[in-house]
């Protein structure tokens, strides 16, 4: 008598919905960017990136397919214990790892969901952030996620990362941590540090306000086309590029 198959089991967060847990796999239907971010992680564990999960093909429905990496997967609201330094530091030095081992992926023939972006230095993931992170006794060790990945400059990737991790954001935003401005330079100083090559906070910012637009209108767009539980983030992306602005006008986010 053959076993029976396993279980599928909806996998919390996300606003784009489909992942599924089986087993030790996780899948999700497939689209036409299936196969280059298959090959994509692919070249990334073949690189010494084990953090990523591996890529297993399709399965027998034709959903994309890949192992699934045990631990903790913050949702909002981010406990406590995400905005520590460690968390910090671990994210930058993961992000520039993966640019940095991505520099020499084949594109050639690839299909990305999202548009590249130039200068196209690096692949990115493109929501690189806490929700994507897959946690061990409080410290990264994977990531998740990356149908969204495409080329782009290494500071995109690490704008959004400090829009969702200094934090980057408007006070009345829910998503964030309360802390008053100088800790928020310090945090993104210390980012900035832990990611290395030269990218500064100024730049930073200024990407990540460009990054916010780029994301409010993708997300107005799907809004548009009937995901309409998606359309209160439009006008909180843009309330937190305007408040960026702001701040980086007054260069009081960039530190010493």
């Amino acid at each position: 008598m053959s076993e029976p198959p396993d279980a599928e089991e909806a996998l919390p967060g996300g606003n784009m919905g489909g992942a599924v847990r089986v087993g030790l796999t996780v899948r999700r239907p497939a689209d036409v960017w299936s196969p280059t971010i298959q090959r994509l992680l692919r070249h990334l564990r073949e690189q010494g990136l084990r953090w990523v999960p591996q890529p297993l093909g399709t399965d027998e429905r034709g959903r994309d397919n890949v192992s699934y990496l045990p631990g903790v997967v913050p949702q909002y609201p981010l406990p406590d214990w995400v905005w520590t330094q460690d968390v910090l530091n671990d994210a930058g030095t993961y992000l520039a790892k993966l640019h940095q081992v991505s520099r020499n992926f084949d594109t050639t023939g690839a299909v990305w969901q999202l548009p590249a972006h130039q200068p196209a230095e690096v692949i990115c993931h493109n929501d690189f952030a806490p929700y994507n992170m897959v946690f061990t006794g409080q410290r990264l060790t994977g990531v998740i996620d990356w149908d969204t990945a495409s080329p782009g400059p290494r500071a995109w990737d690490l704008a959004y990362l400090a829009y969702r991790l200094v934090p980057l954001t408007d006070p009345d935003n829910g998503d964030a941590i309360s802390s008053d401005r100088p800790e928020r330079a310090r945090r993104l100083r210390l980012l900035c540090d832990a990611y290395g090559h030269g990218l500064q906070p100024a730049e930073v910012l200024a990407v990540a306000v460009q990054r916010l637009h780029d994301l409010a209108a993708f997300i107005e767009a799907r809004a548009d086309q009937g995901q309409d539980h998606l359309r209160s983030h439009v006008e909180l992306y843009r309330r937190d590029a305007t408040w960026i602005t702001a701040r980086a006008a007054n260069r009081d986010l960039r530190g010493p």
